[in-house]
């Protein structure tokens, strides 16, 4: 039996074919730039430098940030790679975002890069004529300075970049910088925004927010810090769900602030020693469901706060790493902690951890 096709059934079959074909190469070249490797069973990510930033994107993507080796995107059960050879500013990635409209921002050491769902791009545009012009919207981007240290001539003085999803434009701190120190307020730590409003930016040498018309300053001079006691040192900072902000330290230990005073809360846990497993030396802080703080050491692990008394976690309890720089919390609400010596990714599973990554 001849089946007859009309000319008209014969330009939609096609039609079809090359529509299909068409969106089969532009999901492909969504990923060409980076370089792929199957996640199967114990892969593991590549790096050695450690897991400095983690982000679950709003198309279920999870992005890993690497200390000085790049980004890595696990899609579709691949792990895929990005470098400053495929459009990362550098490959420090310090803290990953994503805007309103699904573009994810890396802050790199130096520099800051973008990616829009198919490719990796340095994102070069800048606004320097308002300075001083504060205000805040609800969906603002707030990233550290451009260099990897203190300030360039057009920035001029320390500040941050606020992107408010047109632009991006430059503010300068209300702090001055004295000759020889110039990191003092180098942007150390990811923006946290209170649930009152304020704006927290962390600094190596002060604490900074700012509410839409003031600036409040946490610095060695607010909290009588000295040569003898030991001096400021932020790497990180997060207010909890009791609008409590917690302020990590290299070296003091880790401040609780509640919006009238601080307390020293290493100290007030007795975990401030110089042998043995402390407080002291604190890069990463965050929350569960529970309302349990977690905080993230160098050299003593993970230690649990549930609001009574403080648990250590150590490499006996699964946490491999010597060096914990991030800690996050996933849309399922499960604990994520990322660090380094050796690099890997950490799953909290409600006794131990267990590496995922």
């Amino acid at each position: 039996m001849k089946i007859k096709l009309n000319n008209k059934y014969i330009f939609c079959l096609c039609y079809t074919f090359l529509i299909a074909v068409t969106i089969s190469c532009n999901k492909q070249n969504q990923f060409n730039q980076g370089k792929s490797e199957s996640k199967t069973d114990g892969i593991r990510l590549k790096y050695t430098t450690g897991i400095h930033s983690i982000l679950e994107d709003s198309r279920g993507n999870i992005w890993f940030g690497s200390y000085s080796e790049g980004v890595c995107l696990l899609h579709n059960g691949k792990l895929l790679y990005f470098t400053t050879e495929n459009g990362l500013s550098q490959n420090q990635v310090r803290n990953i975002f994503e805007d309103k409209n699904s573009v994810i921002w890396f802050e790199c050491g130096k520099g800051l890069s973008t990616y829009d769902g198919h490719k990796m791009s340095i994102y070069k545009e800048r606004n320097y004529n308002a300075k001083n012009e504060w205000k805040l919207n609800d969906n603002d981007l707030w990233f550290k300075g451009n260099e990897i240290e203190a300030y360039n001539k057009l920035e001029g003085n320390p500040g941050v970049y606020q992107y408010d999803g047109k632009q991006l434009s430059f503010r300068t701190l209300p702090v001055k910088t004295k000759s020889g120190h110039e990191n003092h307020y180098l942007i150390s730590t990811n923006f946290v925004k209170s649930k009152n409003g304020t704006i927290w930016f962390g600094t190596y040498g002060a604490v900074i927010g700012y509410n839409g018309s003031d600036f409040k300053i946490i610095d060695d001079a607010f909290l009588g810090l000295s040569d003898k006691t030991g001096h400021l040192h932020t790497r990180a900072i997060m207010e909890d769900s009791k609008e409590n902000l917690w302020i990590a330290n290299n070296g003091i230990g880790v401040l609780k602030y509640d919006g009238k005073k601080v307390i020293n809360f290493t100290e007030q846990q007795k975990l401030k020693k110089k042998e043995g497993n402390s407080l002291e030396k604190v890069f990463s802080i965050g929350e569960d469901n529970l309302g349990n703080v977690w905080f993230g050491t160098v050299g003593s692990g993970v230690w649990r706060y549930d609001g009574k008394s403080v648990k250590n976690f150590t490499k006996e309890d699964g946490v491999g790493s010597n060096h914990i720089w991030t800690i996050y919390k996933t849309k399922k609400g499960e604990l994520w902690v990322g660090g380094a010596n050796p690099s890997g990714v950490y799953r909290f599973n409600g006794v131990s951890f267990e590496r995922i990554y």
